[in-house]
């Protein structure tokens, strides 16, 4: 969808870097290396971006940072086609609604950094039929095209894990009391 909309492939690899998780921020270099492409395409990019009010950036010392613009009026709507785009949206749909009874559901790894890697790591918290999840995800799996490693845990699991999965830096997709 958005690579026929957008065609420069830059463009939609930092869309994808800044609106999975709009907390995350960049700088030129590491993009670059991250991209495996030349500074100065990325440069032309982060420029129109943020020409554009779709990305903000700061300073901090000689580094120049970048993160989406989360005060941009169109912010909600693209994050919501970027999400689209990776099949986030479809595996909430699929996975979420059926599985028992669950607490919080959040995105790990990759995917919360911003990072299109074709793994999608989810970890989710509460009592669920693991059996029926292990269908969902195949279903979903199929949709998205991206591979979904899954983590449940249970009760207090969260507390004993909560460093090691870095859940601070996570995408939360559910918490219970937040429909």
């Amino acid at each position: 969808m958005l690579d026929s909309l957008i065609t420069s492939q830059t463009r939609i690899r930092l869309l994808l870097r800044f609106f999975l998780n709009p907390e995350s921020t960049s700088y030129l270099r590491e993009l670059a290396e991250e991209f495996g492409e030349s500074t100065n395409a990325i440069r032309v990019e982060l420029n129109r971006l943020e020409k554009a009010g779709l990305l903000e950036s700061s300073e901090s010392g000689r580094v120049k940072r970048y993160q989406a613009n989360k005060k941009h009026p169109l912010f909600p709507e693209i994050q919501s086609m970027v999400r689209k785009f990776t099949g986030i949206d479809k595996l909430i749909g699929e996975v979420l609604q059926k599985l028992g009874y669950i607490q919080a559901a959040y995105i790990t790894g990759d995917y919360a950094r911003g990072k299109d890697s074709g793994i999608i790591d989810l970890v989710l918290l509460g009592e669920v039929d693991e059996e029926y999840l292990h269908t969902l995800l195949k279903k979903a799996e199929s949709l998205i095209h991206r591979k979904i490693r899954y983590l449940v845990l249970r009760g207090n699991e969260i507390e004993k894990f909560q460093d090691a999965l870095k859940l601070d830096e996570a995408l939360l997709l559910w918490k219970e009391n937040e429909e």
